[in-house]
């Protein structure tokens, strides 16, 4: 008999640059002792930069054809857990070039995608059996912001659903703005611009990844160019700034990398991570008023951690690196926020990004 709780999977996609090498991994989480199995890997599919489960964890999507000149698409893969198998349903194109983030409505029947180098983001139906139709809607920018070299023109960064799946939060690293779009699930094109059709965030910040406060009154951005997190009030679609908080020590002076954000499940801590010189996780407590106090630092072990996932009961935290190819997992502290890790690292190339899921 098992002394531990299994049926935790973990989906991991990488920078591959090839069809003939693994793109996506699925292992197993041993809950207990935070040691990964790997139970099976997909080939045939290019550079699948990004991952978003459907609600019911049923389907895999992924962001594909990323980092490919005249390419992007979006995959869908149908996930067994019974057989621990990831089979391929199909794919369409995004219309842009570069897809690095994609979401999925709580009814599993929409996906939205954010396309980098253009700076648009797409609309997809999704039918009962996985299968992604061609997009419906593709909002494209062309404004851009103050850094010639990384804001010469809009880039979405990421696509986020408000906590009541009324609003889309899209991240505009090119163009410094975090655009609000209203979604319409009973439209056949759900998207249009909000009332409030973006936040402006600190010139130069270049906003990346969105996170919403389990409360549903906070929201967070982390900036990748400004190395900080900018903390908002939320209501009915608007944001409003209340903080901007460095993500990096006070040693860090420039050429700031930061890349993702997430809330533990019990809405008492922050973790951002670092690339560049730092390569961490900042962790910060999060107060009554919704505004951060950094705790600390925690190594992710490696080099470039691009994405990092919690798990719903908020004791595993799992980093990827892309450029060192490895991925840990990190028990965490409830009542202290902080990080200890746990298990050997699991090496794969140009590992790219992760979500955990309890079956």
């Amino acid at each position: 008999m098992k002394l531990y709780s299994q049926n935790t999977y973990v989906f991991f996609g990488s920078f591959n640059r090839d069809k003939a090498n693994n793109g996506i991994y699925v292992y197993e989480l041993d809950t207990i002792k935070g040691k990964l199995s790997k139970i099976t890997t997909v080939k045939g599919i290019l550079n699948p930069s990004f991952l978003t489960l459907s609600p019911n964890g049923q389907y895999l999507f992924a962001c594909t054809e990323s980092k490919t000149k005249n390419a992007g698409s979006v995959s869908s893969f149908e996930f067994n857990p019974g057989k621990k198998s990831l089979t391929f349903i199909n794919s369409q194109r995004t219309g842009g070039e570069n897809p690095v983030y994609i979401t999925a409505h709580k009814n599993g029947k929409w996906l939205i995608n954010g396309n980098y180098t253009e700076g648009s983001l797409s609309v997809y139906p999704v039918s009962e059996n996985g299968f992604i139709q061609p997009r419906v809607q593709n909002f494209e920018y062309s404004d851009g912001s103050i850094d010639p070299d990384r804001q010469e023109r809009s880039h979405i960064h990421s696509t986020v659903f408000s906590p009541d799946y009324g609003y889309v939060f899209a991240p505009d690293l090119g163009a410094d703005k975090i655009r609000t779009y209203t979604f319409e699930n009973s439209k056949t094109e759900p998207l249009s611009e909000a009332e409030v059709s973006f936040t402006q965030t600190t010139l130069g910040s270049g906003p990346r990844h969105f996170a919403f406060h389990p409360n549903g009154k906070f929201a967070y951005c982390i900036e990748e160019m400004g190395g900080a997190v900018s903390a908002y009030t939320y209501d009915n679609g608007k944001l409003n700034s209340i903080q901007r908080i460095n993500t990096h020590s006070e040693k860090g002076k420039d050429n700031f990398e930061s890349s993702d954000i997430h809330i533990s499940p019990d809405g008492r801590y922050l973790y951002a991570s670092n690339r560049g010189l730092e390569n961490n996780i900042a962790i910060f407590s999060i107060q009554n008023d919704g505004t951060l106090k950094t705790v600390g630092y925690q190594s992710t072990q490696g080099k470039h951690p691009r994405v990092f996932t919690l798990d719903e009961t908020g004791k595993f935290l799992i980093a990827t690196n892309s450029v060192s190819g490895d991925a840990f997992v990190f028990k965490r502290n409830a009542e202290t926020g902080l990080l200890k890790k746990t298990g050997k690292k699991v090496k794969m190339f140009g590992v790219s990004s992760v979500q955990i899921r309890k079956y």
